[in-house]
């Protein structure tokens, strides 16, 4: 299917193939008919993607604080490669989407297929969207209409924060889309209405719609028009939809409300606030966020759960319901909006106009008839890339199929097998996109949303599993029960019974008479700098003591690393990385465990990021992780001491290792960060080729992911 794609690196917009997603519970699968290209939000994205480098920097100075801090811990290299990685990632366009139903995933209730529903997917002729940001349009309502939707409801939503009543007066400053709708909305509830622009091709549609309005291309004073539009009592309301840099549209709302008036930015605005503007009439200023209450919210849009109608009367899906009652009964009018309509193939050409000089409003984005029976090549889950390649002569040589190709997986761990020069023949991503682009530009043969295809694919020998946390235990156990040789990115598991679940599926395996190599993505054990301490303890028969500091960052609490059933929290899905590294370095089994966390003081809100734990080892050895989250990223990330025998080890973010007291050893220092990757890829594939153990025994991946538990379920108690 086609799918539109914007480079952030360069600018350049595209059509690509790619597979069609696969339908997931509690989302649905929806045949595009008609999408519309948000002018503002897309026009900025193709705008900063054709910035240089020097321009996206000013545009985002958070961002280059974040370069800095990062350069001066992990070194210059890395940093521009994690910069470049992220710049060359594809962006879907596109999120006010009409369409019909094609499949209702587990869970979903109240559609069905065929269906006609808005949602807020991307510009693609099939979209997989949560069931909480759709909505059903009403037989009256086309899809052209209908396509207005998630805009409209932007608009709707900066209005209820607004809280109009009949009769009130309101400036809407700024009349794109938005704010031509906004319009609208405003007029239905009663409101006098006063428009705000520069061009008067939208101020004449601001007086269609019944409002007065103010053009600044002719000099007229907002602030005045305002003043007399109101009868002199000043406006009740403004709404800012407006895209500038200029702290102007702020400042000029102040000066237009009366005393404890309300201003509500929709837009993008300078925000340098003026405290005597507000202090003097105790005006009230909100910044809305997008279509409602649910949005950005993953218990919402990911896990359906819906919010009470009683305690939250509009959210996100309510607000859409709302725009589509609104053009269903005519007080919504959006024919006059609507400047041009591309089909699908040509979206390039509607972006060179978004971009261009002549003047548009409304640009749709139309797929072909979606009336007829969608073809196989519309739904196809895969997609070839290259030419099919000749099985080898050995059919033991590891033919790699990849599950997930996200952020980490596309910058360090495709990279990682694809230099060991094995072969890469396919790629299965939820969504499609991710997989493309990594199957072009790492050379995989096929991209696919059909995960099951590559359990599936005799000649796939080997599957590297790079998805969200929860996914791990399932799909090792589908490799090993399928033969395959499989190493999966760290945690093995996030529960006792995952694990007890990979254990079966293992030995099975064996009994079978089959021997599949399994590994886990604990890859410091595998740097150059970790070999080398290793080595040098080797020498002393003394137990050894080892404090590892961890600057783990912060992390939103609603991220889904964080959420115990999706990511197993910090310690299970992040920490077992320092568990592994000192028992290696020990080289002897872990005994026990002491684990201490920050308490709760102040309403502060503690999770497991904030932890410090001591492993005790059999040979009288022991070894402190603290494990922070609450230190400032110009910190080092990584660093660990190791005390022994009148002797000191220090290694400094994988970067720079001293040493203290050794004979003949003093400094290992690299020009960049290497935390053992590569190496780690390395290893598994040699154990793979050479028929030899995994490069992790077994029993230490399971004993380092019990610890983990262990260690977590302390933090709580």
């Amino acid at each position: 299917m086609k799918q539109i794609l914007q480079s952030l690196n360069t600018g350049t917009t595209e059509i690509v193939e790619v597979p069609c997603p696969r339908v997931k519970p509690g989302h649905l699968l929806i045949r595009t008919s008609t999408s519309l290209v948000s002018a503002g939000t897309e026009r900025m994205l193709v705008e900063f993607g054709k910035a240089n480098l020097l321009d996206k920097a000013r545009q985002q100075p958070e961002k280059v604080r974040m370069v800095l801090d990062k350069v001066n811990t992990d070194g210059l290299i890395p940093t521009l490669e994690a910069v470049r990685s992220k710049l060359d990632q594809p962006l879907p366009m596109g999120y006010s989407n009409a369409g019909i139903v094609l499949a209702a995933g587990a869970g979903v209730g109240g559609f069905a297929p065929g269906d006609r529903v808005v949602s807020n997917g991307p510009h693609a002729e099939v979209v997989c969207v949560p069931k909480n940001l759709c909505a059903k349009i009403p037989d009256s309502v086309s899809d052209e209409a209908a396509a207005f939707t998630v805009l409209g409801a932007i608009a709707l939503q900066g209005i209820r924060l607004a809280q109009p009543t009949l009769g009130e007066t309101f400036a809407v400053t700024g009349l794109g889309l938005i704010g031509l709708i906004a319009v609208q909305l405003l007029r239905a509830q009663g409101c006098r209405v006063l428009g705000i622009d520069f061009d008067p091709k939208k101020l004449d549609l601001a007086r269609q719609f019944g409002a007065e309005t103010a053009d600044l291309s002719r000099g007229e004073d907002p602030v005045a028009a305002a003043c007399a539009f109101s009868r002199g009592r000043g406006v009740d309301g403004v709404l800012i939809a407006a895209s500038t840099k200029s702290n102007e549209p702020v400042h000029q709302a102040a000066q237009m409300c009366r005393k404890r008036g309300r201003i509500v930015l929709v837009g993008v605005v300078g925000l340098e606030l003026s405290r005597a503007d507000f202090y003097e009439k105790e005006l009230s200023f909100q910044v809305s966020c997008s279509y409602g209450p649910g949005r950005y919210d993953p218990a919402y849009e990911q896990a359906g759960q819906d919010y009470p109608l009683g305690f939250v009367r509009w959210t996100a899906q309510r607000n859409f319901e709302a725009v589509l009652d609104t053009l269903a009964t005519g007080s919504l009018d959006i024919a006059p909006l609507i400047s041009h309509r591309f089909p699908l193939d040509r979206a390039v050409a509607a972006y060179e106009l978004l971009s261009g000089r002549e003047p548009s409003l409304g640009i749709l984005l139309q797929c072909p008839d979606t009336q007829q029976k969608p073809s196989a090549e519309l739904l196809h889950s895969t997609i070839q890339l290259t030419p099919p390649v000749p099985p080898g002569p050995n059919p033991a040589t590891p033919v790699i199929g990849f599950i997930g190709a996200g952020n980490y997986a596309t910058r360090i761990l495709i990279p990682a097998f694809q230099q060991t020069g094995t072969r890469l023949k396919a790629v299965a991503t939820s969504g499609g996109v991710s997989g493309v682009y990594a199957g072009q530009k790492f050379g995989f043969q096929l991209a696919t949303t059909d995960t099951a295809s590559l359990l599936a694919d005799p000649e796939i020998n080997t599957l590297v599993i790079a998805t969200r946390h929860d996914s791990h235990a399932q799909f090792v156990c589908q490799a090993l029960q399928a033969g395959k040789h499989v190493f999966v990115e760290k945690p093995l598991a996030i529960t006792p019974e995952q694990l007890d679940e990979i254990k079966s599926a293992r030995a099975s395996a064996l009994s079978a008479g089959s021997s599949p190599v399994l590994a886990v993505g604990f890859n410091r054990r595998f740097a150059p700098q970790i070999g080398k301490i290793k080595a040098l303890l080797a020498s002393l028969k003394e137990p050894k003591a080892m404090v590892m500091t961890v600057n783990a960052g912060a992390i939103p609490p609603d991220n889904w690393i964080q959420d115990p059933t999706a990511g197993g929290g910090r310690i299970i899905g992040e920490a077992c990385h320092f568990i592994d590294l000192l028992r290696f370095l020990a080289d002897s089994p872990i005994v026990s465990v002491q684990t201490t966390a920050m308490g709760a003081a102040s309403g502060v809100a503690i999770r497991d990021d904030k932890v410090s734990f001591t492993l005790s080892f059999a040979d009288g050895s022991f070894g402190t992780v603290h494990y922070l989250a609450n230190g400032h990223k110009s910190f080092p990330k990584e660093r660990l001491e190791i005390f022994c025998a009148g002797r000191i080890l220090e290694l400094d973010n994988f970067r720079k290792l001293q040493g203290y007291g050794w004979p003949g050893f003093k400094t290992m220092n690299l020009w960049r960060q290497d935390k053992g990757n590569n190496a780690c890829a390395a290893a598994f594939i040699s154990a793979i080729q050479s028929g030899q153990p995994a490069p992790i025994p077994f029993e230490e991946l399971i004993e380092v992911t019990r610890t983990s538990f262990q260690i977590a379920e302390d933090a709580q108690n």
